[in-house]
């Protein structure tokens, strides 16, 4: 039984919460306080102002890796409690998360040798400074927008801005994987390493509630764009080079980028344009404007 039937307003809350261990994590942050007893799902939400749909959409969205809501349950959603939930992960993710990674790293790389533990700290906080820059891009662009979506939102934009952070906790993960010095603690490894799989776990969610919240707002709104539209400034940029005949490490090494980095934003293009051979994005990208013929010949 998918997790979608089984969810309702009227079941206990403590059977919702004992669906899946992850949660708790989700309840904390949505501020509900545990010692529910008997009381139903709505009954708990209605008594604290949140909305109990909504809260169940977030709820299957942590329970069910393939569940995307459609339209009609974004329609009966309340995007406002959408967003005060991702505000509040912004803040478990920089005064809980982050501390708590860096606490172990801090501990993993303290039997190696001075250059080595400046490296990976160097690499952490350049992680965590681009991810709190994420956050605060978000703050401050994509939810006033979800809130009042009179004004033009450049969804380009905002995929862009998507793009690296679960690309650089990849990486760390694979640093510590296959190149951490032979002297480090190993055990602090293992929370490392379980510390980021349970943070890139929750921050695909993450992405995944803010792009319902938009799409609540965007797709109904929307008009139709022109084709050279649709593509990300980064995406056209690796259009262009695909169409010159490079290859991915080629194009990860020309742009300083990993070739995972690389495939997602090819993979991206072609689901947007619809064109999945090399031949046949050259000539979208020469429709397109994007690049000359005699750069191609």
């Amino acid at each position: 039984m998918s997790n979608e039937a089984i969810l309702s307003p009227a079941m206990k809350m403590a059977e919702l919460l004992e669906q899946d261990p992850v949660l708790i994590g989700v309840f904390t942050r949505m501020g509900l306080k545990f010692g529910y007893g008997d009381a139903s799902v709505e009954e708990v939400c209605t008594a604290q102002g949140i909305d109990p749909y909504t809260f169940l959409i977030i709820c299957k969205v942590y329970l069910n890796a393939d569940y995307r809501p459609g339209r009609e349950e974004l329609d009966k959603a309340d995007l406002s409690v959408i967003v005060s939930y991702l505000s509040r992960s912004h803040q478990y993710y920089i005064n809980v998360a982050l501390k708590d990674l860096a606490a172990s790293i801090g501990r993993m790389m303290f039997p190696c040798e001075d250059p080595h533990q400046k490296v990976i700290w160097k690499f952490f906080t350049n992680f965590r400074d681009e991810l709190v820059k994420h956050f605060d891009y978000e703050e401050t662009e994509v939810f006033p927008f979800v809130d009042d979506p009179s004004g033009k939102f450049a969804i380009g934009s905002y995929e862009e801005d998507h793009s690296g952070v679960e690309e650089t906790m990849e990486d760390l993960k694979n640093l510590v994987m296959t190149h951490l010095p032979k002297n480090a603690d190993q055990q602090e490894a293992f929370r490392v390493l379980s510390g980021i799989n349970v943070l890139e776990a929750d921050i695909r969610r993450h992405i995944l509630l803010e792009e319902t919240a938009l799409e609540g707002r965007t797709d109904a709104d929307s008009g139709k764009e022109d084709d050279d539209t649709l593509l990300s400034p980064r995406e056209k940029e690796i259009l262009v080079c695909v169409a010159k005949g490079m290859l991915n490490k080629e194009i990860a090494d020309e742009m300083n980028i990993s070739i995972h980095t690389v495939i997602t934003h090819r993979k991206n293009i072609t689901r947007k344009t619809g064109i999945k051979t090399v031949a046949g994005l050259t000539v979208y990208a020469l429709l397109n404007n994007l690049i000359d013929i005699n750069s191609v010949e």
